[in-house]
C-alpha cells in the first residue's frame, strides 16, 4: 500500500552533471461517450494538471527522483503525493532540462534540473492525499491544458502525450468494433488529431 505521508528533503536527491533530477507524469484518462443515434462509440480525452502554491497557473506532478526509487516509481510517487491519482504508468515521453520555477531568471547553474515525464493512465482518484492542502487538481481537455504549459517542455511533453493518447484511442476504438458497412476515421480520432496539431511547440 502506498505511502499517504509525502516525502521531504532533498538528502535523498539524485543529481547528474550538476543537474537535480526530476521524474512526473502527465495523468490522463480516455472516457468513452454515450453512443449517438448511430451508434457511434465516442471516447473523449482529458488531461489532469494541478494547482501550484503561491502562484497562478497549473502545472504536472512532478517532483525530485530520489536514489532509493527508479524514475518510473518516482513518476507515480508524484502522482499520488501531489494530484492523489493512481493508474498504469506507461511509456516514458521524453526528457527535459528546464530551471526551476525560482531560478527561471538566473544565470548561475544552480537549479538546473533533468526531468523524465511519463504518461499515467489514471485508474483511481483518491478523496485525499498527502499534499492535498497544497495542491488541487483540475481535468481539462487538451486544449485547454495546451493554454496552462507556461514552457516549451510542459508543450513539448503534453504534444508526446497527445501522440501516445491517439494510438490509445484507437486500440480501444478497435476493441469496440464499429458497425458493418462503417468507413472512415471515427470523429474521435479526429478530434485528437486536431488537438495534437494545436501543439505547436513555441521556441
Amino acid at each position: 500500500m502506498a505511502s499517504l505521508i509525502a516525502r521531504k528533503g532533498r538528502h535523498k536527491q539524485r543529481y547528474e552533471n550538476e543537474l537535480r533530477l526530476v521524474s512526473g507524469c502527465i495523468p490522463y484518462k480516455i472516457e468513452k461517450d454515450v453512443a449517438d443515434q448511430d451508434s457511434n462509440v465516442e471516447f473523449r480525452l482529458s488531461v489532469l494538471m494541478i494547482s501550484t502554491p503561491n502562484r497562478d497557473g497549473l502545472v504536472f506532478p512532478k517532483g525530485g527522483w530520489e536514489n532509493d526509487e527508479t524514475d518510473r516509481e518516482a513518476a507515480c510517487r508524484e502522482a499520488l503525493e501531489e494530484a492523489g491519482v493512481k493508474g498504469k504508468l506507461h511509456e516514458r515521453l521524453g526528457s527535459w532540462e528546464f530551471r526551476s520555477k525560482s531560478r527561471q531568471n538566473s544565470c548561475s547553474l544552480e537549479g538546473g534540473c533533468r526531468g523524465y515525464m511519463f504518461a499515467l493512465e489514471v485508474t483511481e482518484e483518491l478523496d485525499s492525499w498527502p499534499e492535498q492542502d497544497r495542491y488541487k487538481r483540475k481535468w481539462l481537455t487538451p486544449e485547454e491544458a495546451f493554454k496552462f504549459c507556461r514552457y516549451d517542455w510542459m508543450r513539448e511533453a503534453l504534444k508526446k502525450l497527445l501522440e501516445f493518447s491517439l494510438i490509445a484511442a484507437a486500440g480501444t476504438f478497435v476493441e469496440h468494433q464499429r458497425p458493418a458497412g462503417c468507413s472512415g476515421k471515427p470523429s474521435t480520432m479526429h478530434r485528437l488529431e486536431e488537438a495534437c496539431s494545436k501543439c505547436i511547440v513555441q521556441g
